[in-house]
This record gives C-alpha cells, sequence and structure tokens, in this order.
C-alpha cells in the first residue's frame, strides 16, 4: 500500500492528501463509438484526439480510464455519465475504483 503524502497548509495544520479514484468506462456491444467521444468529450472535458484514443483503448481492451479524480468528483462523473447513456437508450456501464 502506498504511503500517504502530506500537505502543509497556511496554518500550519498537516492535512492528508486525499484518496483518488479511478473513472472506467467499459466496452459493451450496443453503446456506439460516437457516443463514447460525446461523452467523453462534454463530461470529461477530453479533447477530440483524447476521446477518440480512450475509446479505441474502450473497443480493443474492454475498458478504459476517462480520468482520475477525488471521491465526489469521480462519483458525480460517473452518475452524469451513465444518467445521458440511459437517456439515450444505451446499456454503457461507468464505474469507479480507488487507485
Amino acid at each position: 500500500m502506498a504511503q500517504k503524502e502530506w500537505i502543509e497548509s497556511e496554518s500550519g495544520v498537516d492535512l492528508d492528501e486525499p484518496d483518488f479514484y479511478k473513472v472506467i468506462m467499459w466496452n459493451d456491444d450496443y453503446t456506439t463509438m460516437d457516443f463514447v467521444v460525446e461523452i467523453l468529450a462534454d463530461i470529461f472535458h477530453k479533447s477530440y484526439e483524447e476521446a477518440v484514443e480512450i475509446m479505441l483503448a474502450i473497443h480493443e481492451k474492454g475498458k478504459g480510464v476517462c480520468g482520475r479524480y477525488t471521491y465526489e468528483i469521480a462519483e458525480t462523473k460517473v452518475h452524469q455519465a451513465t444518467k445521458r447513456a440511459r437517456a439515450n437508450e444505451f446499456p454503457l456501464r461507468v464505474t469507479m475504483e480507488k487507485e
């Protein structure tokens, strides 16, 4: 297990660095590649080139990392991506895991 780093605040109090979570998008046989690129651009703020690269990794390897965030941000992005997928009738699976 990796050691946590300590950050000294301006008040002199040591603060624990927050845990980070990877947001993972999983491949399926129904969600279109264009939709995945759209989600990566809109929700994860990836450039078109980055979005295509991640989408291809998802397609070829079965899953891909969309980003690395603190818990609350990762949870929000998972929720937003899942909600948009369901609204568009896609079964896209988006999860998060602690690093």
